[in-house]
């Protein structure tokens, strides 16, 4: 069994973004519009500061788990 899966060669299709001719593995926007998208809409990385997890009390004790 080989790698006859997968076909790797590239597609010819039109750019969805930029309506020019690209060719690539995957359909999607061309190298260009991936370019410029990363430039404008790309934002480095950054760590969020989320508050620690507290379970909510929905459970009510029963009489007897409470008798004394």
């Amino acid at each position: 069994m080989g790698n006859d899966l997968f076909d790797t060669a590239p597609l010819d299709f039109t750019c969805p973004r930029c309506e020019l001719p690209a060719s690539a593995r995957f359909y999607g926007p061309c190298d260009d519009c991936r370019g410029s998208m990363r430039a404008t809409l790309g934002t480095a990385a950054r760590e969020i500061e989320a508050e620690a997890y507290e379970p909510k009390m929905n459970v009510v004790p029963n009489a007897i788990a409470t008798k004394d």
